[in-house]
């Protein structure tokens, strides 16, 4: 069973090149989430893949801060809207601490690169401007600006005019970088207009302006010998921006178009992300409620092009799950549905896998764990006992207490919980999160719902359950001879215990709570 990243992977290896060079690229036009980051995932993937094989390989990124913004992104203020059209380098930090614009929104995605074990080489695209890496190719694109716009009309409905130039300076007056149009160059002097009524001339070796997107893209796959890249859909729709760019790549500048990986865009919670609506998830984010494994394997279980929605609310417990699942079957922990499963589960975490570690991560159940840490807070050993109480530890932990882990373990332990504790916070719902009454609730019983919390008391007080299944199967006997109906029986031990009338499945609950404090409180005395 071949992985999609093995099929690329198998691919670039019969290039032939001496060095592969995956590049990814990113606009800052605001906050990095998960959906625009896809770049530098696949991307270094696909570097650490071919570097495993023996290939001389560099993964870089580009970061595209010398575009101009389009829209103030969220949480900025409104003032910022004076500078729409300015490239975002020449943009000021918005909190005034960072040196500019770029660098604050370039930063949490820095500090989290090591978690992801994602390593590549950074280039910035004002500074190769700057540095006139790109001066040869603008001349060449100047000179052939005929040709240009041919390829460019074959894509349009409205042809350019005989006079445009692929070339935007950055106007002199008012700072804008999309509102100036290059009509004539004499040597490396280009003239241009710009809305603001400004005409002037602009010296292309002072790195004060930019190719045209398409032509630059193109220029970029040679100055950097890139053979490989990754890039969301909306440049491989057909006459896009990959069609384009591959056509001035081989007849301008006389260079093969890299092997292309488009994927399809991340949606959070069904709506397309935004920057400037607010309407995104980051790496950093991730990092708050799940192992950075995860991630990996939310992007690489799927083909590229298969729509991926993420939703860090009440449906990420199903996924966090089924990531454990996935983990567990490749330490041969947990078995899988079948062993087509077992393979396909295998080769995904495998792709999604950072630790060069060989053993189990210690990650008790997460969904069992909001339960948990409602009851006890971050008491470690405390929640420890409770697992192995409830038999949530899997098979390579089973046998061990909590002073047989080790340092690692407990390192993996308190970052489960971290996670655990920044999702009730920020994204569960109400339903989920409950208290412990520390006092019997001012509710009223009825007689009948007294009777069974006494059966109840009972039940507890004569056994050392160590099995949620058997304390269940029990209960519903007792709600059986009482002739109660199982949603009121239900209802009045979350009643007792939390003053609410829903909670956490009974039987794991009641078993997570100290036995004398439990007894005490279905017999109505504390």
């Amino acid at each position: 069973m071949e992985h999609w990243i093995e099929k690329i992977v198998n691919d670039l290896n019969d290039m032939d090149v001496e060095k592969h060079v995956i590049a990814s690229g990113t606009s800052i036009s605001g906050s990095i989430h998960i959906g625009n980051s896809c770049d530098i995932f696949i991307a270094s993937c696909l570097g650490k893949k071919l570097r495993e094989m023996g290939r001389n390989c560099e993964t870089i990124w580009m970061a595209d801060d010398y575009d101009p913004l389009r829209k103030v992104p969220y949480p900025l203020p409104s003032e910022f809207k004076k500078y729409l059209g300015v490239p975002y380098y020449n943009i000021p930090s918005p909190d005034g601490i960072d040196s500019n614009f770029v660098e604050h929104f370039e930063k949490p995605l820095f500090d989290v690169l090591d978690d992801y074990g994602i390593e590549l080489t950074h280039y910035s695209l004002f500074e190769t401007y700057k540095k006139g890496l790109y001066d040869n190719y603008i001349r060449t694109a100047l000179d052939d600006s005929e040709k240009i716009r041919e390829i460019f009309n074959q894509y349009r409905k409205q042809p350019l005019n005989d006079d445009w130039l692929p070339y935007n300076p950055i106007c002199e007056k008012c700072g804008r970088v999309n509102t100036t149009y290059s009509h004539d160059y004499n040597g490396d002097l280009v003239s241009y207009i710009c809305d603001c009524g400004y005409e002037g001339e602009i010296d292309i070796k002072s790195g004060s302006g930019k190719l045209t997107w398409r032509v630059e893209w193109a220029a970029r796959w040679k100055i950097f010998n890139v053979t490989c890249e990754p890039f969301g859909k909306d440049h491989a729709t057909n006459g896009g921006s990959y069609d384009v760019s591959k056509i001035i790549s081989s007849e301008i500048f006389n260079y093969p178009a890299p092997y292309p990986v488009p994927y399809e865009w991340i949606t959070l919670d069904g709506d397309v992300m935004s920057k400037s609506k607010g309407i995104f998830f980051t790496p950093k984010q991730w990092l708050s409620i799940g192992p950075p494994e995860s991630l990996n394997y939310f992007i690489f279980r799927s083909k590229p092009m298969k729509h991926k929605d993420f939703s860090p609310k009440m449906h990420f417990l199903d996924f966090i799950e089924q990531f454990d699942k996935v983990e567990k079957v490749y330490y041969d922990e947990e078995q899988a549905p079948s062993e087509k499963e077992e393979r396909k589960f295998k080769k995904i975490y495998e792709i999604a896998k950072i630790s060069d570690e060989d053993r189990l991560p210690f990650r008790p159940p997460y969904r069992f764990l909001t339960v948990a840490y409602q009851i006890i807070g971050g008491n470690l050993e405390g929640i420890f006992e409770i697992l192995k109480k409830n038999s949530q530890l899997s098979e390579s932990f089973k046998y061990k207490g909590f002073k047989d882990l080790n340092e690692e373990e407990i390192n993996e332990f308190e970052k489960r919980l971290e996670n655990v504790a920044n999702w009730l916070d920020k994204y569960a719902p109400k339903f989920v999160k409950f208290n412990i009454s520390r006092k019997i609730p001012k509710l009223e019983f009825k007689d009948d719902e007294k009777i069974f919390l006494k059966s109840l008391a009972i039940l507890v007080e004569n056994n050392d359950f160590n099995d949620a299944t058997e304390l269940h199967d029990k209960m519903y006997k007792i709600i059986h001879e009482h002739e109660l109906k199982p949603q009121k029986a239900f209802q009045t031990i979350y009643k007792v215990t939390l003053g609410q009338k829903k909670g956490p499945k009974a039987a794991s609950f009641l078993l997570s709570l100290e036995k004398n404090f439990l007894i005490k409180r279905l017999r109505l005395e504390a």
